[in-house]
């Protein structure tokens, strides 16, 4: 078991430890996401993702990470221009290219450089030239004002400490009456201190999650209109369902067992329009 590290008040230090963690998972050096590694089948059907779509792409973008299917609510036409933040090895990316075509353009951005490597290395596999990976972080993204059709992302903004500049510039990218739909964690309580202050819980995409009504008023400052949840699970029962020895074992790591946080761990799969 790793040695237990606690989340410190400073912003940065955050980002390191998450940047270092997801590099460990592109190597194949650590498990993805709440300790699920072994099981990125289970986990990617489990959250919504058809086999259909995960025999479509290779099987090195699939890492276990997500915690929903944003691209099957995207609508997307040929031709779109597609953002993918926090794009990993590139599963969304590559599902989200197979719809707009090779007319269309998809960008994924990701801080951490095993990542982008494995990604590219799967885009050139699969022949996907319409796909680009570029090296940024989320609250200053690496694309231009109002240059993209629909924006998404998969379980990746919980880790952001800042939130709230990575919806401003969602807002800033996408072009008048663009549209985003995200997968991502949210809180409906308030979770057991041995988790909320884990560095490793911060890094599975639990304790760096924002209580619903926080999470979708900074959604609304950005001045991202017309929210619509389109699913909305219990993500503790999803793991309990796809990947139980992996849950057991995280809550374990806390002395917790699953009543500690059913109910409080949601997985929402959301849409916005920018007016």
């Amino acid at each position: 078991m790793e040695p237990r590290a606690t989340v410190g008040s400073d912003p940065e230090r955050i980002v390191e430890q998450v940047k270092s963690r997801y590099g460990q998972i592109a190597e194949g050096l650590k498990s993805g996401c709440c300790g699920t590694g072994g099981t990125e089948q289970a986990v990617a059907l489990g959250i919504g993702y058809s086999r259909r779509e995960l025999d479509d792409i290779r099987v090195e973008a699939n890492l276990g990470l997500g915690c929903g299917a944003p691209i099957g609510f995207l609508d997307l036409t040929a031709g779109e221009s597609v953002l993918d933040l926090g794009s990993g090895a590139g599963l969304d990316a590559f599902l989200a290219a197979r719809q707009v075509g090779p007319t269309g353009k998809v960008i994924g951005v990701d801080m951490t450089p095993a990542m982008l490597r494995k990604a590219r290395d799967n885009a050139a596999q699969l022949g996907l030239a319409q796909v680009e990976f570029r090296d940024g972080r989320l609250e200053a993204l690496p694309v231009d004002d109002a240059s993209v059709d629909a924006v998404t992302s998969n379980c990746v903004i919980n880790l952001v400490p800042d939130k709230r500049t990575v919806f401003a510039e969602i807002a800033r990218v996408l072009r008048p009456g663009g549209r985003v739909v995200i997968s991502d964690i949210v809180l409906d309580g308030a979770l057991p201190e041995a988790i909320a202050k884990d560095v490793y819980a911060w890094c599975g995409c639990v304790a760096g999650a924002d209580r619903r009504d926080d999470y979708f008023a900074k959604v609304t400052a950005a001045g991202l209109a017309q929210v619509e949840v389109l699913k909305d699970t219990d993500y503790v029962a999803t793991l309990a369902s796809s990947a139980p020895d992996e849950l057991a074992a995280l809550l374990g790591r806390f002395g917790l067992d699953r009543a500690d946080v059913l109910g409080k761990v949601r997985s929402v799969t959301f849409r916005a329009r920018k007016p």
